[in-house]
């Protein structure tokens, strides 16, 4: 069963809760952004720094303040936006979204906003997963605001502490005011804590939780799969189908989660070049609605890519 799902498909359509209405009048939150796009972020709707907000808003309320919204289902789950809506065809299209980079656990008409929250909505085939526990896209977060409205340890793990990668890293939090731990990737059993996974693929791997990346989307809700070797990464289209692959000097960024435990994100490559350019990508702007990030001759590609 899909666990974060704006949407109501046919598999939770029996758990929905409350329709969508605020839980309280009084001042809105702070800092909160709305960004509303197609196509895992392909093409931007809605993109707002300052949406309207008012008292302690649901997720489906402030959507709901800012755009022109359509429910089904007892008004739980969201049918349409600005005139896009739902499509159930050869390859079925809903409305989803995230907090934070983060697939929340409840509809979004029982899920509070909290300050500077960043909502994300995206209409996209889930033909490849329902699933996708966890995106790049809405960084800096969740390592600023945290989760939920509670900030999570911040731990980088490396292949080797020290390297650039590493490095570049824990410095580029630091001046977020994000304080890290630093350590080995697998030298240490870590339970709610968000975790970056820093080096090779070969090593990468060795984390359980970031090896289901290897098997697809339907594990892991990254489209991007890099092979055990670690020198190439076959980037997907959205239903899953191969769309090109990446070779010498290329990087990735990519988050996943398992069960209810806070993302790892991974920041690799196939080669030393390919991780350093990985590592440098962790910029707001290069990753600004993105499901994940590939780097290839020092350009940014699209996880997945869009188009035939």
């Amino acid at each position: 069963m899909p666990r974060l799902r704006s949407l109501a498909l046919p598999a939770v359509a029996a758990v929905l809760t409350l329709a969508g209405c605020g839980l309280g009048a009084g001042e809105g939150t702070k800092g909160t952004t709305l960004t509303v796009t197609l196509d895992f972020g392909e093409r931007v709707l809605l993109d707002s720094d300052a949406p309207r907000t008012d008292g302690q808003d649901t997720v489906m309320r402030l959507l709901q303040r800012n755009a022109k919204v359509t429910t089904r289902y007892g008004g739980g789950f969201v049918q349409s936006i600005d005139g896009k809506g739902a499509v159930q065809g050869a390859q079925p299209v809903d409305w989803m979204y995230y907090v934070n980079g983060i697939e929340a656990p409840e509809g979004a008409a029982a899920t509070q906003v909290h300050d500077g929250d960043r909502v994300w909505w995206d209409r996209h085939t889930w033909a490849a997963t329902q699933h996708i526990p966890a995106v790049v896209g809405s960084f800096p977060e969740p390592f600023v605001h945290g989760i939920g409205g509670k900030r999570y340890p911040v731990l980088v793990e490396c292949a080797t502490i020290g390297s650039a990668p590493c490095t570049a890293v824990s410095k580029r939090l630091g001046s977020l005011g994000v304080v890290s731990a630093t350590n080995r990737i697998g030298s240490s059993f870590t339970q709610h804590t968000i975790r970056i996974l820093v080096g090779p693929w070969e090593a990468v791997r060795s984390d359980p939780g970031a090896r289901r990346i290897e098997d697809g989307p339907a594990a892991s809700g990254v489209f991007a799969t890099p092979s055990k070797d670690g020198t190439s990464i076959t980037v997907l289209h959205g239903d899953g189908s191969r769309a090109r692959v990446l070779g010498p000097g290329s990087g990735l960024v990519a988050a996943t989660a398992v069960a209810d435990q806070p993302p790892t994100w991974v920041v690799t490559g196939t080669d030393a070049a390919g991780q350093l350019a990985a590592a440098g990508a962790l910029e707001e702007s290069a990753l600004k609605d993105r499901f994940a990030l590939a780097i290839s001759g020092g350009q940014g590609v699209h996880v997945p890519e869009v188009g035939p």
